[in-house]
């Protein structure tokens, strides 16, 4: 598993549950390599803020993202998890995806107050 891979994992929701759903690996963490991920959602929201992004059938990363429908990258739904938690790869997204994703976390980690 790489940076930019969508892949099915067991992840912690809010109510302490663990769900299996897909995420995106944005990196992998050290010292040990886990997996900081973001989850996705197929609940896409047409007044969702630009820190989210969706991903949609029209896009051209979209069929190899392995996604069956369209889809929200929620960076705000973050998860480090160790790589036993990963079930499978279904696809990837666009670096140029990544990239942007990665840089709008950071920018938020960096004006957080």
């Amino acid at each position: 598993m790489t940076p930019g891979n969508v892949a099915l994992a067991r992840i912690q929701q809010a109510d302490g549950r663990l769900k299996v759903r897909p995420v995106l690996i944005l990196s992998i963490m050290p010292p040990f390599h886990d997996f900081l991920v973001c989850g996705l959602s197929s609940k896409v929201r047409p007044d969702s803020t630009d820190f989210e992004e969706a991903i949609a059938e029209e896009d051209s990363d979209f069929r190899r993202s392995g996604l069956k429908v369209a889809s929200q990258i929620r960076l705000g739904m973050l998860a480090t998890i160790p790589e036993s938690a990963v079930l499978g790869r279904l696809g990837a997204v666009a670096d140029d995806r990544l990239k942007r994703l990665r840089l709008r976390l950071a920018r938020h980690l960096r004006e957080a107050p």
